[in-house]
């Protein structure tokens, strides 16, 4: 396991061999203070240099100094050294982690699977690949090394269990695809804390404008499915169609959905890039009401099902 390096020794590393300013030298010892690094084991040097590499990544060339103290301050630090800490392999970090995230890692495996055996075996699935059993270059690799703190460790776990799980599907049922789903899953959580970066505002706009271009029979979709919990059974029963029907139009549904919102954060000036890691983003820490923007329902109107109708009869 990886041994932990000195604490409290000022940064005069660099990103990409850019001189760190005396200004952004006090922030990123201010963001590894408070992000109790040193209590999981992690040195201030790698902490800073974890910071410099998410700033190098997301932040935009020329950037001032107030502006990448915010974007630095924004982050999650703590879950960021936690995460960064394990992903070194250093044994206390573990221990905390173990403490904090495995029962959780296990409720949102049952969340997905609804089924207990399946559930414990997603989530040890999951834990071994955040621990690292697996190696490349002689070298173990850890998941956990490519979270970045921009949104919670916790929807990024979600998120990581949810995508393993898709992948599992797909390859015993190749004939239907739920990857979009389940990320539109993830993006329709209910609780929604603070945003605390400054991309939350573009997607925040960009997802707004997404939802409402839906119509009211979409936003009854979306709605019933992932945040009211309904079945395919139960939305087909009370629109009166096959269960088939809403399985297919809840899959393009998100899959349009996700492009919309793709299209308009690139109008908005991002690379595709940038883009789809935007979309990593843990929706529970914008302020935008989810639940609000697919409320608007138009029940009663005739649910247009064309030849999808008899399809799956």
């Amino acid at each position: 396991m990886a041994g932990t390096g000195e604490t409290g020794a000022a940064v005069t590393a660099s990103a990409g061999d850019m001189p760190v300013s005396r200004v952004l030298n006090a922030v990123l010892t201010d963001c590894w203070q408070k992000s109790e690094a040193e209590r999981f084991g992690l040195s201030q040097q790698a902490f800073s240099s974890t910071l410099l590499e998410v700033g190098a990544k997301y932040l935009p060339s020329g950037a001032s100094d107030a502006e990448q103290a915010r974007f630095y301050s924004g982050l999650h630090l703590r879950e960021l050294a936690l995460a960064r800490a394990c992903a070194a392999g250093i044994d206390s970090a573990w221990d905390h982690f173990l403490c904090e995230y495995r029962a959780r890692l296990y409720e949102f495996a049952h969340t997905v699977t609804r089924e207990e055996s399946s559930a414990r075996e997603l989530a040890d699935s999951i834990y071994a690949e955040l621990y690292g059993l697996s190696e490349r270059d002689g070298k173990r690799t850890s998941k956990l090394a490519y979270y970045t703190g921009r949104g919670s460790l916790e929807g990024w776990l979600r998120t990581v269990l949810a995508q393993e799980h898709v992948n599992r599907y797909r390859r015993t049922k190749q004939n239907v695809s739920l990857e979009e789903q389940v990320e539109a899953g993830t993006q329709f959580q209910a609780e929604q804390p603070a945003p605390v970066q400054p991309l939350a505002p573009q997607i925040e706009a960009a997802t707004d404008e997404a939802l409402a271009a839906l119509s009211s029979e979409e936003r009854y979709l979306l709605a019933s499915y992932y945040l009211d919990g309904r079945t395919l059974a139960e939305i087909a029963r009370s629109l009166g169609v096959h269960e088939s029907t809403i399985s297919r139009k809840l899959d393009k549904l998100t899959r349009t959905l996700r492009a919309r919102i793709l299209k308009n954060l690139r109008r908005a000036g991002m690379s595709q890039r940038q883009a789809e890691e935007a979309l990593d983003f843990d929706v529970r820490d914008l302020r935008l009401d989810i639940r609000a923007r697919l409320a608007q329902e138009t029940r009663g109107q005739p649910f247009s099902t064309g030849r999808e109708n008899t399809a799956g009869q």
